[in-house]
């Protein structure tokens, strides 16, 4: 039977999950969720649920229920009611915004539902194992915590029958240590679909905290989705502005250059990094690029477009190019590669003119299920 508090526990989480359906672009778009990350869960501010609880009365001296009256009082109406909001600064609680923690796996079936999103179909599962461990045979010796009770049972009911001490007008059984019989398991490999995410960011003068806020709340739920979709998933960062370099999460979102933008670089380092850690056989490769649009010449759009065509489109699952709106940026270069891949389906682009845009564009790049 399921207790009644496993119940209330369980309506409590649908209404949390309702209000997160209810309220995702406005969580998306202030990155509330992402400020209070852990390891497995975040923390969400929930302001409008309410809990109901027994309080004390409110100190009124009369009224219904509160002693003696007179004939025409009104109603509910006692000490400190009039000019409510008015007067001193007191010392008493005010309203506070309840936090409930959600895990990622929550989060991400969440952003599913919402978005409409396919479940993906994993490919090359045969370059990463796990161990998984099975129960398959029974010996005479092991920690109590894996004794089984049947098979300890029965040998000790054949003993004490064998012997002649079974009562049945007495059926009690009582194992000795010779009867207790303990699982034994067995190690066997797994092989499981492994994935890695390889973000690209332009981090010249051009871009921004606004824009670098964008691009760090948007790779948080692709990295949800993503790693709802596959147990072993790795992440990659490259940073760019003439040149390019791989670095750590941290670095990839605090780093601003002043120099001009070269996007081949990020490419080239990108390909570089797929070559010599993630063949394409045996891993799930995504790719993400964020940037203004700036570039330095046509001739370098160029080399992009090739490396795109020649290399990292054939070994990624999905090529996401993001393109951030700046002040400082032409936007062109979203033009150029669309006009040089107008139907291929791995290649996908989004322009994000604000923290507004962040949904539509997580969609846009995840809706295909690849």
């Amino acid at each position: 039977m399921i207790s009644r508090i496993d119940k209330d526990h369980s309506r409590f989480r649908e209404i949390v999950r309702g209000k997160i359906r209810d309220n995702l672009r406005k969580y998306i778009s202030r990155g509330d969720m992402t400020a209070r990350k852990g390891k497995d869960t975040v923390s969400i501010p929930m302001p409008s649920i309410d809990i109901p609880r027994f309080t004390l009365g409110g100190g009124q001296q009369s009224g219904v229920g509160q002693g003696d009256g007179e004939p025409g009082d009104p109603v509910g109406q006692g000490q400190g009611q009039e000019g409510e909001g008015a007067g001193k600064a007191g010392e008493g609680e005010g309203n506070k915004t309840l936090e409930v923690d959600v895990t990622l796996d929550e989060l991400a079936s969440i952003l599913g539902e919402e978005l409409g999103l396919p479940r993906i179909e994993p490919k090359g599962t045969e370059s990463l194992h796990t161990n998984k461990d099975r129960y398959v045979s029974l010996r005479s010796t092991g920690p109590e915590s894996l004794r089984s009770f049947k098979a300890t049972f029965k040998r000790a009911l054949k003993r004490q029958l064998a012997s002649g001490t079974y009562m049945p007008n007495k059926p009690i059984i009582t194992p000795v240590r010779e009867d207790k019989r303990y699982r034994s398991w067995r190690t066997d490999p797994k092989p499981q679909s492994n994935a890695v995410i390889i973000y690209m960011m332009d981090v010249s003068g051009s871009m921004g905290d606004e824009q670098k806020e964008i691009v760090r709340i948007e790779s948080f739920w692709i990295d949800t989705w993503l790693r709802s979709q596959y147990q072993g998933l790795e992440s990659r960062y490259i940073i760019h502005d003439a040149t390019a370099r791989v670095v750590e999460r941290d670095v990839f979102f605090r780093t601003r250059e002043s120099g001009g933008t070269m996007i081949s670089s990020a490419y080239k380092v990108c390909s570089d990094l797929i070559e010599k850690e993630f063949p394409p056989a045996g891993w799930n490769i995504y790719a993400f690029h964020f940037s203004d649009g700036d570039n330095w010449s046509v001739d370098d759009t160029s080399t992009c477009v090739s490396l795109l065509k020649d290399t990292l489109i054939p070994a990624c699952n999905q090529f996401g190019y993001g393109q951030v709106e700046s002040p400082y940026g032409s936007g062109q270069f979203i033009k150029d590669i669309r006009a040089a891949f107008p139907s291929d389906e791995k290649l996908v682009t989004s322009e994000i003119t604000g923290k507004d845009d962040i949904m539509d564009s997580i969609k846009e790049f995840l809706k295909g299920g690849r």
